[in-house]
């Protein structure tokens, strides 16, 4: 088990069920690529090994991008909002970062385009 700085523990505005999203996004292009949720041993886990790790709301335990899939996030860098809500995970992705294969999971749906 990892412990997160509780200097940084302080400041985070967790959901009612212990969680901070992750927006994730490309560190050199600025690409976002998928959003995670992280809890205080997800985000010390992140910030000891340089693998991005997440908890699965789904599934009810932790992952590390890329651990089955191959598809691994490698962490360059990691900030917090000014409301201390929410983390931008800046990462070097390796192949596609959403589970459908595509490279991000926000290629599929466009809900929304202003005229030019």
């Amino acid at each position: 088990m990892s412990d997160l700085d509780p200097a940084l523990a302080a400041r985070l505005k967790r959901t009612p069920d212990g969680l901070v999203p992750a927006v994730v996004q490309q560190h050199d292009t600025g690409e976002v690529l998928m959003l995670g949720w992280m809890d205080d041993e997800a985000l010390a886990r992140t910030i000891e090994t340089g693998r991005a790790t997440y908890w699965s709301r789904s599934r009810g335990e932790y992952w590390v991008k890329g651990e089955t899939s191959g598809h691994r996030q490698w962490v360059r860098e990691v900030r917090l909002d000014c409301d201390g809500d929410t983390l931008l995970v800046k990462v070097d992705q390796e192949g596609a970062a959403c589970h459908t294969g595509d490279r991000t999971c926000f290629d599929a749906d466009l809900v929304h385009a202003a005229d030019a």
